[in-house]
């Protein structure tokens, strides 16, 4: 699969990219964010973030602006046409994900269900 075509299943904003290098910044190099869909959470399904050095074969790889976020086949399905953000805002800063196929998400942003 080309990377144009992965990159359109998932993609990650600018300033998420950002974030991420800031966070891998005082890692060990190669540290990348994971992304993946858990059951679970108020709405059914939840996001989990990890800092990881490995990644599977299969998994999708997305970079941006020397961000690397990866995430797994399964999550990917759940995920598909999704942006990972960055939102720094009066509740608090966070990683959001804008997800077309949740039909109902929890206030917190980490839940959804489909």
């Amino acid at each position: 699969m080309s990377k144009t075509a992965e990159t359109e299943k998932v993609s990650v904003s600018e300033r998420a990219a950002r974030r991420i290098c800031e966070i891998v910044a005082s890692e060990p190099p190669g540290t990348m964010l994971r992304v993946s869909v858990e059951g679970g959470g108020c709405s059914g399904f939840q996001y989990k973030f990890d800092l990881v050095r490995e990644r599977a074969e299969d998994d999708l790889v997305i970079e941006r602006d020397g961000a690397v976020v990866v995430v797994d086949p399964v999550s990917v399905m759940y995920m598909e046409g999704s942006v990972i953000d960055f939102v720094d805002d009066l509740i608090g800063a966070s990683f959001q994900i804008q997800n077309p196929n949740a039909t109902a998400s929890c206030g917190c942003g980490t839940s959804f269900s489909i």
